[in-house]
């Protein structure tokens, strides 16, 4: 897909502030600092429209970035983060519940993961708790420049094993950094915009 337009339109913290214009949402779900805003900004060709930080647990609320006037990338709070206060981490999930759990227009959730390691608790808590809402979704394997390419079939394997991953459920490997996996991924969200 060619992207000639990409705003954020909104930092949402409720249902009452989400965009009501009914187009198709993918939400992006992920650690703190697995890369979610290195990979909007790759797949949209932009530099910074989300904004990349050395200091995990930045993104703090639903932030709604509209593509072409036709859908919605809804960039959600990373988990994982330690540094976040327990009550902070129990507001952004309760934040994170209601909009996984009452939004229609929500058609795909891509769960990212670092390639290089094991998905971690919190990511297969992520994975279960999406299928427990029916929601589709797509796994990213990120920072795939990372590794050799005769380690990358063993390390998306244990990606898939990891997370218990449904048969239904497609995983795709990525890189920021060079692109590789951009044009699979927009292949495959392409099934879910229109």
């Amino acid at each position: 897909m060619k992207v000639n337009k990409a705003e954020i339109v909104i930092s949402a913290v409720s249902e009452k502030q989400y965009p009501n214009d009914k187009w198709p949402e993918i939400a992006l779900a992920g650690r703190s600092n697995v890369g979610k805003s290195s990979f909007i900004n790759k797949l949209i060709n932009r530099k910074n429209l989300a904004r990349t930080s050395s200091k995990p647990g930045k993104t703090q609320t639903l932030n709604f970035y509209n593509i072409n006037d036709l859908f919605y990338f809804v960039d959600v709070p990373g988990y994982g983060y330690a540094k976040v206060s327990k009550k902070e981490r129990e507001k952004w999930g309760n934040m994170m519940e209601e909009y996984f759990s009452l939004r229609d227009t929500l058609r795909l959730t891509v769960l990212i993961v670092d390639i290089r390691h094991q998905p971690t608790e919190d990511d297969r808590l992520m994975y279960d708790f999406l299928k427990h809402y029916e929601i589709p979704v797509l796994v990213i394997a990120t920072k795939l420049d990372k590794i050799p390419k005769n380690k990358r079939d063993t390390h998306l394997k244990r990606v898939i094993s990891t997370l218990e991953m449904d048969e239904d459920d497609a995983v795709l490997s990525f890189s920021a950094e060079t692109s590789e996996g951009k044009e699979e991924v927009w292949s495959y969200l392409d099934n879910f915009i229109k």
